[in-house]
């Protein structure tokens, strides 16, 4: 009996770590299936089997059926399997079920045989990853490699956990480790599509999801990411062709509805939209897309107390999310509270890069509720495009948030704060400095870099800046480091650079309505009409005739090329938008004027004389 337990020891261990964690490929997956098959009639003839029962625990695991493979193994430890090999086994069922506790609790039971360390590691690991424990399942993973340091599967798991951790440089070199390793591993060719999309943008994706569903073409979340990435590129007939393929693999998954209601939602189909995001039964009401979607659908079809409902979900998440706050204010102010309304704009107005639309509805508000000096300041910043001041640091206050830095020099909630308040007090090189130490101690996490990048702008220190964008840049291909960096580029005299780094966030996404914004406001410097037209006008499709500088450009560009018609009908938009504006109101008098209507022109360059006393 002895020989006969190590034997189903060695079994056991040789069974997990032949690939536990992994998902079985389309075309596997009928084998697997057929095996389970075989083995159940098996097990169903002789009670005892325990070999049988450890395999079928491994099989259910391939075929992502935690429920099974707890079963089975909970069979073979009945029949006289060996706690101390199979523990890990089990645990790993239960944390596909979501049983984490369970899950630790079963591996603080008794020991584990040397050859299962590693497999009892990782699943601990994964558990600590997922629960948000990062020290924890730094650990724990570090204790797995060491036993299991040629498993592509654990290198998957562990660049999941690094990305997890914003280390996106050690993230890719892991999933990398693990495609060395397994090239036809379609868990590693997935999470690396993820990696080159944060990193390289959504075009440089596609390829690599492409190669995921070639080796497991059943990978449901490789097929949802890729459906998504279409549809921020714009390609919604292949967005729609993926999701209809992912429906056939996990049908009834929440994501398809929810993607689903983005397509519809782009189209002006909102009571589909709304269908749609119905039929996620909750299962995503927590995700802030989703949050911020049903907000802008209810919005949309009239429900302002519903609309702010889930708008004021997410600003508490996400407070420095503005578009969310806009939303709130927007479906506050329709549903008649106005304080509600006011609050929401509060932190955005405040800055001195407050745009206008939260500026002019800032002031309609303080003038219904008889603040009528404070909104006509509001409308006057609108009107003139000027910077405002946020509010200053108090004295105390900076002492304290900057002791605290002191303290915690490598904490990102206690440096941060301090080098906002260094900032405010004219203290940049106090701010570099903490910005420096994270960025050392954070060399793959993106953020770190543009925090230096931010404290260097701030200073004035354009070439410092412009280092540490690019750097973050490098890790992260979206539009957050790729505007700093233009802008860095534009304020250090880099014209051409600037335009470099807008034109690689347009190539890396073409859907940014950022980068065509800026890229047109650069065409209109350069007095490249043509190109700005064509940058402005993509704009204008994706969010229609709702931004005035988008209109006045457009006017600009078509009046520069002798459209005098156009012209006016873009500026003639402009200014109905926005009656304050004085550059609008200009311009719009230059082209009347050109017109031979002397005397409109008068009358707008009067009122806007009026505006300036």
């Amino acid at each position: 009996m002895g020989r006969c337990r190590v034997w189903l020891t060695a079994l056991a261990a040789a069974a997990v770590l032949a690939g536990c964690g992994d998902s079985a490929p389309h075309d596997a997956r009928s084998e697997w299936e057929a095996r389970r098959a075989e083995l159940q009639r098996a097990i169903a003839r002789d009670a005892g089997a325990i070999a049988e029962r450890v395999e079928l625990a491994r099989v259910a695991t391939k075929l992502g059926d935690g429920v099974a493979a707890e079963a089975a193994i909970r069979g073979a430890i009945d029949a006289g399997g060996n706690p101390a090999a199979l523990r890990p086994i089990l645990a790993r069922a239960l944390a596909m079920q979501g049983k984490g506790d369970a899950a630790l609790a079963i591996l603080s039971e008794g020991p584990v045989i040397a050859a299962m360390e590693g497999e009892a590691a990782w699943v601990a690991g994964d558990i600590h990853r997922d629960r948000g424990e990062l020290g924890d399942a730094r650990d724990a993973y570090d204790h797995a490699v060491r036993a299991l340091p040629r498993n592509a599967m654990l290198w998957v798991d562990i660049a999941r956990f690094r990305a997890a951790n914003a280390d996106l440089l050690g993230a890719r070199d892991a999933v990398d480790y693990a495609i060395e390793l397994d090239e036809t591993n379609g868990a590693a060719l997935a999470l690396k599509a993820g990696l080159v999309r944060k990193s390289e943008g959504l075009t440089a994706a596609l390829p690599w999801y492409d190669a995921a569903l070639d080796v497991d073409p059943a990978n449901g979340d490789a097929l949802i990411a890729q459906a998504a990435t279409l549809g921020d590129l714009g390609q919604y007939k292949a967005m729609l062709a993926a999701l209809r393929r992912a429906a056939t693999v996990v049908p009834g998954d929440p994501r398809l509805y929810y993607l689903q209601a983005v397509v519809a939602a782009r189209a002006g189909n909102f009571p589909l939209a709304r269908s749609l995001l119905q039929r996620t039964r909750g299962a995503m009401d927590d995700v802030p897309g989703f949050m911020l979607l049903s907000a802008i659908v209810e919005l949309e079809l009239g429900g302002e107390a519903v609309a702010a409902t889930w708008a004021e979900r997410l600003v508490s998440g996400q407070p420095h999310n503005f578009t969310a706050r806009r939303i709130l204010a927007a479906a506050s102010w329709a549903d008649g509270d106005s304080a509600a309304a006011a609050k929401a704009l509060a932190p955005i107005v405040a800055r001195d890069d407050a745009d206008s639309w939260s500026l002019l509805l800032a002031a309609r508000i303080a003038s219904e509720g008889g603040a009528a000096e404070r909104g006509a300041a509001y409308a006057a910043r609108a009107a003139a495009l000027t910077r405002g001041d946020a509010e200053p640091f108090a004295f105390g206050q900076s002492i304290l948030l900057r002791s605290a830095g002191d303290a915690a020099p490598l904490n990102p909630a206690r440096a941060i704060p301090a080098m906002a308040a260094d900032l405010a007090h004219g203290d940049a090189a106090r701010a570099i400095e903490r910005a420096a130490a994270l960025r050392d101690a954070n060399p793959g996490v993106a953020e770190a870099h543009i925090l230096l990048g931010d404290a260097a702008f701030a200073a004035g220190r354009f070439g410092l800046a412009v280092q540490s964008y690019r750097a973050a840049r490098n890790l992260d291909a979206s539009e957050r480091a790729a505007l700093r960096l233009a802008n860095a580029l534009y304020r250090g005299g880099d014209v051409a650079g600037a335009r470099a780094a807008i034109g690689a966030l347009g190539r890396s996404d073409p859907a940014s309505i950022a980068a065509d914004r800026i890229a047109g406001h650069l065409a209109i410097d350069g007095r490249e009409w043509d190109t700005a037209i064509w940058h402005f006008q993509r704009v204008r499709g994706r969010i229609g005739d709702r931004d005035a500088v988008v209109l006045r450009e457009l006017a600009r560009a078509y009046a520069a090329k002798g459209d005098r018609a156009r012209a006016r009908a873009f500026i003639d938009r402009a200014y109905r938008l926005q009656p304050l504006n004085t550059a609008i109101m200009e311009f719009y008098a230059d082209l009347l004027e050109r017109e031979g209507a002397a005397q409109a022109a008068s009358d707008l360059r009067d009122k806007a004389a009026q505006i300036w006393r």
